[in-house]
């Protein structure tokens, strides 16, 4: 039988994708490839673009086609078989990429190509990559003496491999723990959205009563609104000592061990390189400039947040001491009475709008949305193989009907599905010599699924979460850049990346755009106004709260990385208590092991970059002004933003391309303002 991974089709034929197929397809490709780079280097004419990034591209697109869909498919339908392949997989292919990174010949065939008198005459976006490619090389150790090569690529090799298994620790954890409720009185306070998701996953178990999980439309809404504190209790110890020592899951897959690794790992690969630290050495493909300029922009905002966060706090425990006569707040109370004291002040409650937004209604109004901003079309097609039954296809064409993009959307919760939201890459852009390839992207959610075959209402905390992934989802899509190292997100520099996503956030709080995306599931009526109203006062409700969670997280990450010293001993724990002794208001428990699960530093691509989530949304606020100063549909800016962003990729500088945008350099005042920060008070 032909192996599905090396057949050449338009998109992945997951129905046919099994484990098995997995290292034989990878050990071919590899193979092919190595052999390729031997051709390439005989072949490519000294300084000539065409003949060396062309053939380059070729071997790497083929890579790209087979490896995507196994790479997707260990995140949203992971088992044993396939874990496997994957890691014996990544595995090779790091080991392939160390060698490309350090392929002598090639690198000479781009640093001639970067000296050739003709360098000028490329295009912006040539000159870019090839400028990329060079920095690149140097970052994967092109430069080192043998031996020191050979230590680089054991790094590499070894680093993957624990993170994987940081990020299969975290996703067996968090399937191990559940738990069972058979007296109803413990119920008490949830929504009946929270109890039917409950009472069906018990079904589905063959229990009896009711099963909640630490899947986040299970967890979240027992934190929120059960009054019995001993349930919020345990949920919250089951969540935060995931992965770790402490809780009722213990050492069962503590990742701590590998935390200190990686970060052992990454301090030898940056001094390998010539950096003091492995944030000094992330910072080489990002906007920021340097360390001190990182930590100085955190600080600021923790200076400008933390006395009204002070405040906040101040005003929830005087509310739960003096309304439910509860004193000592506990972390897993503090969801619980911000709920009560938002839902006092602004008569607003997230369930309330639950009813309003159906799955279909806010796909369909989210369309609409980005159909009026940049003029696109956005059809359903059926037919598409797909890895599960709520998976769903889409083509995305432009005003003038011509064919952009394809995108997959998995938006519900379910076992063996890694946890969180993303999108991620399935095609890139690239022009051939006859065509253009189309990109395909994957967007994927976790949201509260359809329960006893009713339609799924999402929350519009998912709303927006739904809008972020088709920002990142739209700049992949819409990208006119026709080399694909530098289409797209690629390229991008990551502290940037987050620009699109978070702009696209913005219209789930335009009631202009709301009476497009929501509509009554029963009634079809869209949100009404005085519903809006009383969001939008509470949007900014704990506003400083929410900003200090995030700078904690983001200043964990940047420190930890800057002054970590394994000859002294790498102690984590003392890291982020630390961290919090100087930015937190809200005390933990001793057993909280947040960093254990911390996946976006330890497994994904964000350490040491953490922050980039507020240097980008700094970004976003800035520009999301000027679609306010012209009007949210004003498609002149829409059609402004499409040019200078989401079309251009990697191809120019991230800053010159906002400056292109805005007309200036951004500002952070838009950021406090969009966050109801207020520095004066």
């Amino acid at each position: 039988m032909p192996n599905p991974l090396l057949e050449d089709s338009l998109l992945p034929p997951f129905e046919l994708i099994d484990s098995a197929h997995v290292e034989p397809a990878i050990d071919r490709i590899l193979a092919d490839n190595r052999a390729g780079l031997l051709d390439l280097a005989t072949n490519a004419r000294t300084g000539d673009f065409n003949s060396t990034i062309l053939p380059l591209e070729d071997l790497e697109d083929r890579l790209q086609r087979a490896w995507a869909p196994v790479r997707h498919l260990h995140s949203v339908r992971d088992d044993e078989p396939l874990r496997q392949a994957y890691k014996n997989a990544v595995h090779k292919i790091t080991e392939y990429q160390t060698e490309l990174g350090q392929n002598e010949a090639l690198y000479a065939l781009f640093r001639s190509i970067a000296t050739a008198t003709n360098f000028a005459s490329l295009s912006q976006t040539e000159q870019q990559l090839v400028r990329h490619q060079v920095r690149d090389f140097e970052l994967a150790g092109i430069g080192l003496p043998d031996d020191e090569r050979e230590r680089y690529k054991t790094l590499q090799s070894e680093l993957v491999e624990v993170q994987t298994k940081f990020e299969e620790n975290l996703l067996d954890a968090t399937a191990a723990w559940r738990k069972t409720v058979t007296d109803e009185d413990k119920l008490r306070g949830l929504p009946e959205s929270a109890r039917a998701l409950a009472r069906q996953t018990a079904q589905d178990a063959g229990l009896q009563g009711w099963t909640f999980t630490l899947d986040m439309p299970s967890y979240l809404p027992v934190m929120r609104y059960a009054d019995d504190r001993q349930l919020r209790f345990e949920l919250y110890e089951a969540y935060v000592t995931r992965a770790s020592d402490q809780g009722p899951c213990a050492c069962e897959y503590d990742n701590s061990e590998h935390m200190v690794r990686i970060l052992v790992l990454r301090k030898e690969l940056a001094t390998l390189l010539g950096y003091q630290n492995y944030a000094q050495f992330s910072l080489t493909t990002k906007m920021a400039k340097d360390e001190q300029q990182v930590l100085t922009f955190l600080q600021d905002l923790v200076d400008k947040s933390k006395p009204q966060a002070l405040r906040e706090f101040r005003e929830l425990t005087h509310y739960a001491a003096t309304h439910w006569g509860n004193s000592n707040i506990e972390a897993w109370d503090v969801a619980y009475y911000s709920e009560k004291l938002r839902v006092d002040k602004f008569a607003f409650s997230q369930e309330e709008l639950r009813p309003y937004f159906p799955a279909d209604r806010v796909m369909a109004g989210l369309f609409a949305t980005v159909e009026r901003l940049y003029g696109l079309k956005i059809v359903e097609v059926a037919d598409v193989q797909t890895w599960h039954k709520d998976v769903r296809f889409f083509r995305v064409s432009d005003a003038n009907g011509q064919l952009r993009g394809m995108f997959y959307t998995d938006l519900y919760a379910r076992p063996n599905k890694r946890g969180g939201a993303w999108m991620d890459e399935c095609i890139n852009r690239r022009r051939l010599s006859d065509y253009v390839q189309t990109p395909v992207a994957f967007l994927t959610c976790n949201f509260t699924p359809s329960v006893d075959g009713e339609c799924s209402l999402l929350t519009h905390e998912e709303v927006v979460t739904l809008f972020h992934e088709f920002g990142h989802g739209m700049h992949h899509i819409l990208s006119l850049i026709d080399r694909s190292a530098v289409s797209g997100i690629n390229g991008v520099a990551w502290d940037a990346v987050e620009l699109p996503s978070q702009l696209t956030e913005n219209w789930c709080w335009e009631y202009e755009a709301l009476t497009l995306i929501s509509g009554h599931f029963e009634t079809g009526e869209p949100l009404p106004r005085n519903v809006f109203d009383r969001m939008m006062a509470a949007k900014t409700f704990q506003a400083a709260l929410h900003m200090l969670r995030q700078l904690e997280f983001a200043l964990f990450d940047f420190e930890l990385h800057m002054h970590v010293n394994p000859s002294h001993g790498i102690d984590v724990i003392s890291v982020i208590e630390q961290v919090r002794e100087r930015v937190a208001v809200v005390s933990y428990p001793p057993f909280n092991r947040f960093q254990n699960g911390f996946a976006h530093i330890f497994a994904g691509g964000y350490a040491a970059g953490y922050y980039s989530y507020k240097w980008a949304e700094v970004l976003s606020a800035d520009a999301f002004e000027k679609f306010k100063e012209n009007g949210i549909f004003d498609r002149a800016t829409g059609a402004s933003f499409m040019h200078s962003i989401l079309e251009r990729g990697g191809s120019k500088d991230a800053l010159d391309l906002f400056i292109e945008f805005r007309g200036r350099e951004p500002l952070v005042d838009a950021l406090l303002r969009q966050s109801g920060i207020n520095t004066a008070a």
